[in-house]
This record gives C-alpha cells, structure tokens and sequence, in this order.
C-alpha cells in the first residue's frame, strides 16, 4: 500500500515543484522579458526610470521627515547617495533591455545576479549617510523614518 502512495506521490509532488518553480521564474522576468523583446508598452504600462522614481521619492521623504537646516548637509549626503545608485540602475537594465539576443534561462540567473549584485553595493553605499541623517533626528523624526521603512507609507499618510 505504502508503494502505491509513493508511487502517486512523488510524481505529483515534483510535477507541482517543478511548476512552482517554472512559474516563480517567469513572472519575476515578466517585465524583464517584454523590456527585451524590443516591443513598446502601452504609456499605462511603461516603466518609471529609477532616477525619476527616487527623485519623487526624495521629495515625498523630505516632507514626510521635516528636515531641519541642521540636517541639510546630512540630507544632501543621502540624496546625492539614492541618485548615484537610481542612475547605475537605470544603466544596468538599459543595458538588459538594449540586448537583442533573447536571454536563456542561465543567462536570466546571471542576470539577477548582477541585480542583486548592485543592489547589495547600493545598500553598502547607502547605509552610513542614512545611519547618519537618523542619528541626528529628533524622536519624532525617528519615530517617521520607523513607520515609513516598516509600512511604506508616508508623506500625506498620518503618522502615528
């Protein structure tokens, strides 16, 4: 009986590993791949660059975080740091999408390699002006930053 069970099971449970996976793949590429087939999005559709994102960022976290003259020196350190890493960013997936030649599952792999790679390097570029700028911050500040790392939510949000 055991056999039997075994003999159903383990078919079934790689097959719904196996779509998992393929599927897990797939969807993360998905904007990855349309970028790559050289097609044009709809404007509903079109990406937001990194630089213009981070720049309505920056002002968005700005208001949200009522930085003080005193912390304008800090705070320019940071930004100057988020648009140096918007701008490797956005070069790095030009150069994806700018490929012609259609990406293979391992050249997908390596790609997100690189990815990950830059954003780890961004992070260590990041962290010591921002530990800075928070170390400076009243506790209303901090108490702001807290909330909007954990949540996400800021600038017309009520912070509690």
């Amino acid at each position: 009986m055991k056999r039997k069970v075994y003999q159903v099971t383990f078919p079934v449970t790689f097959i719904v590993v196996m779509a998992a996976f393929l599927s897990t793949i797939l969807f993360a590429n998905a904007n990855l791949s349309f970028a790559a087939s050289g097609k044009k999005a709809s404007p509903a559709a079109a990406k937001t660059s990194a630089v213009d994102f981070t720049e309505a960022r920056i002002k968005q976290l700005q208001g949200a975080l009522k930085i003080t003259e005193a912390q304008k020196e800090l705070w320019d350190n940071l930004t100057q740091v988020m648009r140096e890493n918007a701008k490797e960013m956005d070069a790095l997936t030009k150069d994806r999408a700018e490929r012609t030649k259609p990406m293979n599952a391992v050249e997908h792999m390596k790609f997100h390699r690189e990815i990950t790679e830059a954003h780890l390097g961004q992070l260590n570029k990041f962290i010591p002006p921002f530990e800075a700028l928070y170390d400076s911050m009243s506790d209303e500040q901090k108490k702001i930053t807290d909330t909007i790392f954990r949540t996400g939510k800021h600038g017309k949000q009520k912070m509690k």
